[in-house]
């Protein structure tokens, strides 16, 4: 996504959980146990992927996506789908994504990134009138462009 901004990824932290678990430091319980909530989440606003779950190996696992921000109010805190993203960020100014990677089989769950996203990403657009400067420019290149020749 073009405003997608202040990616922080947890790959090396669940490389690290599963050490310890193979390790066995620590147990499957500890690690699989994903809330009703999430596993709802994931099976009605998730997305499948094609990665199978490290714990289990036999199901695939789902990204479920929740909001976070201000302007969201009563919003905040729900999972959307990754088709509803790019709509809610030209329509506010910031939001925080934190992605949930889930198996559904074994409950196993771990945060996969977080990031923002909204308006205030787009370059030189603080007030959401960036777009139309950069049309304009765009338009006013072209006309000089066909009066050269």
């Amino acid at each position: 996504m073009r405003t997608q901004r202040q990616v922080v990824d947890y790959s090396l932290q669940k490389r690290a959980v599963l050490r310890e678990l193979l390790a066995g430091r620590v147990g499957t319980y500890d690690v699989c146990d994903a809330s009703p909530y999430l596993k709802n989440a994931a099976r009605f606003h998730g997305e499948p992927t094609d990665r199978r779950c490290p714990i289990c190996r036999s199901e695939n696992l789902t990204l479920v996506h929740y909001i976070y921000g201000d302007e969201l109010k009563q919003s905040a805190g729900q999972a959307r789908t990754l088709t509803e993203l790019p709509v809610l960020a030209m329509t506010l100014r910031e939001f925080q994504v934190f992605v949930v990677e889930v198996c559904l089989g074994c409950d196993w769950n771990h945060l996969v990134e977080q990031y923002l996203l909204g308006r205030d990403g787009l370059a030189g657009d603080s007030d959401g009138t960036g777009e139309q400067d950069v049309a304009a420019a765009e338009g006013a290149g072209r006309r000089r462009r066909e009066a050269q020749r």
